[in-house]
């Protein structure tokens, strides 16, 4: 079977994906963006946009056309390896960014699952999560825009996959019925418990399962991903364990949300707002992902706090590893993560409440043994991806052979909640 790969950050969500389908035997492409790592056995060809959206084309539409643009550099690139020969039975692509637009163009006989991440909406979920004032008819209109992308992705593909029960159920009830669930999965091979675990950072020290250090991981640094609360929780934790140290995984520049108008950095401001020991505190910036993977196994207690948005894998593979995980009652969090049973739970808002979980875990470590075994249970369950990659390619393999899946399950969008007490 011949098998097209497209994801502007390969190997993304398909870095379990491509190698099975290389083992299984598959000859397998990939289309992304120059500097990527692609896998064993996978043959790679880097697209770039022409250019930019213009600075004159209006702002509901400029992600619209960074998407077309994008678009167009995936289907120029794939009219060149057709011309050389290559016709894929399927294709897989990540509709976010306009991949998944025309390479039905170019190669009209192939099946095409797409991978659908979030869809918007101005309330409900993070749009006015954490705002103070009113969602504005503006953001409405700009956030129906934006939507358009995915609208003219599932148009263009043959079905879609979605990551979690909640993020599917953010798509309109009309192209449900055309979305499976089915997680990408996390490696639960390399993220697993390591009582002998330690991890050295670049000045010399070094931590060990069992000591009182606090975990927290994220792409950026924001608030998208409750960093101003963590921080503001650790002010309290450094006070009252003065053992504790805590590790910080995450970019300052980038994220989600808006920039910061009052400092140049999420980190900056966080950190204006807060007292604490610097050097108990570890910035680590991005690391390697078998360092990052030791710092989850000598993590006494770890902290995941997110809006209503796309969930992390960081919060998977540190329940996979052992972690006793402190997150937000918020979804998607909750259909993973549930309060006693193999995590706790805590208001995104409520630093204190945040800090006292943290602190009764460095300070009763043995007392919850049974969660951290339940978490790692959970995601060998549900997200291993020794499992769900060759879902993925069983799925594959049945589209190629004109197998599509059947009318899928329809989620109700739950209602809006009050999230601030």
């Amino acid at each position: 079977m011949r098998v097209l790969l497209s994801h502007q950050n390969f190997p993304g969500q398909y870095k379990h994906l491509a190698p099975e389908l290389v083992r299984r035997g598959h000859q397998v492409v990939a289309l992304h963006r120059p500097g990527r790592n692609v896998p064993k056995g996978v043959q790679g060809f880097a697209f770039e946009p022409p250019r930019k959206p213009s600075e004159q084309t209006h702002h509901y539409l400029r992600t619209t056309e960074a998407a077309v643009l994008q678009g167009q550099a995936t289907a120029r690139l794939a009219l060149q390896i057709r011309n050389q020969g290559f016709r894929p039975d399927v294709m897989a692509s990540h509709a976010g960014w306009g991949e998944s637009l025309f390479l039905g163009d170019v190669f009209s006989a192939a099946a095409h699952l797409c991978y659908l991440e979030f869809y918007y909406h101005a309330t409900g979920s993070d749009v006015d999560f954490e705002r103070d004032g009113p969602v504005t008819l503006d953001d409405h209109a700009r956030l129906r825009v934006k939507n358009a992308n995915h609208f003219m992705a599932l148009e263009a593909t043959s079905h879609g996959i979605c990551p979690t029960i909640w993020q599917k159920s953010q798509f309109p009830v009309s192209a449900q019925s055309r979305i499976s669930v089915l997680h990408e999965g996390v490696d639960c091979d390399v993220n697993r418990p390591n009582s002998g675990a330690s991890v050295r950072l670049e000045d010399g020290t070094v931590f060990r399962a069992g000591d009182p250090v606090v975990t927290y991981v994220s792409r950026y640094l924001e608030p998208y991903r409750g960093f101003p609360t963590f921080m503001a929780a650790m002010e309290r934790v450094l006070e009252a364990n003065p053992d504790a140290h805590v590790l910080i995984v995450g970019e300052e520049q980038g994220g989600y949300g808006k920039a910061p108008t009052e400092a140049d950095s999420h980190k900056e401001r966080a950190l204006s707002d807060v007292r604490i020991d610097p050097s108990r505190v570890h910035f680590l910036g991005r690391v390697p992902y078998e360092k990052f993977s030791q710092i989850l196994q000598v993590s006494a207690a770890h902290v995941y706090l997110s809006y209503p948005f796309v969930l992390s894998w960081s919060m998977l593979e540190a329940m996979a590893a052992g972690c006793l995980v402190i997150g937000s009652d918020t979804a998607p969090v909750t259909e993973v993560l549930r309060d006693g049973e193999n995590g706790l739970l805590v208001d995104f808002f409520d630093a204190k409440s945040v800090a006292d979980r943290v602190l009764d875990a460095l300070s009763r470590p043995e007392a919850h043994g049974a969660l951290r075994t339940a978490a790692r249970a959970t995601v060998l369950d549900r997200y291993d991806a020794r499992a769900l990659a060759p879902k993925a390619a069983d799925m594959l393999e049945q589209m190629a052979n004109g197998q599509l899946p059947g009318a899928q399950p329809v989620f109700d969008r739950p209602p809006p909640r009050k999230w601030r007490p």
